[in-house]
């Protein structure tokens, strides 16, 4: 946390939290939801400021109730999350690249998200693939030593909790195989203990 925001912190220690006005995207976009986006339930307009970007990033924290919030000076800022608290891309190196800029350390679980997005934990990063590269993650996709075929992609999408149990689909992330597994989004933010929406 900056230096700045712990003494701001100090001076004024009871100011109202924020909630509504700061949203997450799905593309690791930070938006502001003035009160007419938040009156039609609108994403809000990104945030393309590269100082104010780097200066939510670094101030972006998790309280002990699952709320991921941006501490701006002395107020926190609860963030409203399209996805997940990190959203990451694939660089050409094939390592993740968190929204924040951080590089994403080893990765020890990976989903596919019942709408066919992927999810993946490393340490205490829960992080969504930007789906611009979803196509680079399914291409890395094995079973058995073998390429896994559409079709076979496929049921296990469609595939009941019981029968899950007959696939053993492997992903490499950032040069790691890992087993995917199935979920959806809600349950395993209930999993981690994560809020979507803090009100």
């Amino acid at each position: 946390m900056d230096d700045i925001v712990l003494a701001a912190m100090a001076k004024w220690p009871n100011v109202p939290h924020c909630y509504g006005w700061l949203t997450l995207d799905a593309r690791g976009n930070w938006r502001m939801r003035d009160e007419r986006a938040q009156a039609l339930n609108l994403l809000g307009d990104v945030i393309r400021n590269p100082t104010l970007q780097n200066f939510i990033n670094r101030n972006y924290l998790c309280d002990e109730n699952g709320n991921w919030y941006f501490q701006n000076g002395p107020q926190k800022v609860y963030v409203d999350l399209a996805a997940t608290p990190y959203i990451a891309q694939i660089l050409p190196d094939q390592t993740w690249r968190l929204h924040t800029g951080q590089i994403m350390p080893p990765a020890t679980r990976v989903w596919m998200l019942d709408d066919g997005n992927i999810v993946c934990q490393a340490d205490q990063f829960l992080c969504q693939l930007d789906d611009r590269d979803i196509g680079l993650l399914l291409e890395t996709l094995t079973e058995n030593q073998q390429t896994l075929a559409e079709e076979r992609l496929l049921e296990f999408m469609e595939a009941s909790t019981e029968s899950r149990s007959q696939f053993k689909i492997t992903a490499r992330v950032a040069q790691q195989k890992i087993a995917l597994q199935k979920t959806d989004l809600t349950s395993l933010l209930n999993e981690v203990g994560y809020c979507q929406k803090p009100r």
